[in-house]
């Protein structure tokens, strides 16, 4: 199982950093944010080490959403964002795949989102479906 001997979450995983561990499988760590944007905000994250989702064998990712929602139960939420960030220009802080629960249980609480929604040019958005589909 790849790991990063500077990765700040390779090292929750070795035991080596402390955390408030919540779920721990063979491939895969959940515990609570030390910095939360609401009560019970949690991260689930694969043990094997890689940066972005693409870095990540499918193996090592398909228990990411099932206990993500676990966690969303556990915690009793009953609105809240399963959120999952690639690269610092998307907001990703720590360099290795992770998953956020975040609940949200009013209007100032857990994540708040901007939608910045763009018009849709209907003959480009169908030269990109044929370009996606092409490499699928």
């Amino acid at each position: 199982m790849a790991s990063s001997a500077t990765c700040i979450f390779c090292k929750i995983v070795k035991g080596e950093i402390p955390c408030f561990k919540l779920v721990e499988t063979e491939k895969t760590l959940a515990f609570l944010d030390i910095q939360p944007l609401s009560r019970g905000h949690a991260l689930v994250i694969p043990k094997h080490h890689g940066e972005k989702l693409a870095d990540i064998p499918d193996d090592s990712l398909s228990e990411l959403l099932p206990i993500a929602k676990k966690l969303a139960i556990a915690s009793g939420a009953v609105d809240y964002n399963i959120l999952q960030n690639n690269g610092k220009l998307a907001h990703q802080e720590v360099g290795h795949v992770h998953v956020h629960m975040i609940p949200k249980p009013n209007e100032k609480e857990g994540l708040i989102v901007g939608w910045p929604q763009q018009a849709t040019d209907m003959e480009a958005l169908k030269k990109l479906h044929a370009e996606i589909k092409e490499k699928l």
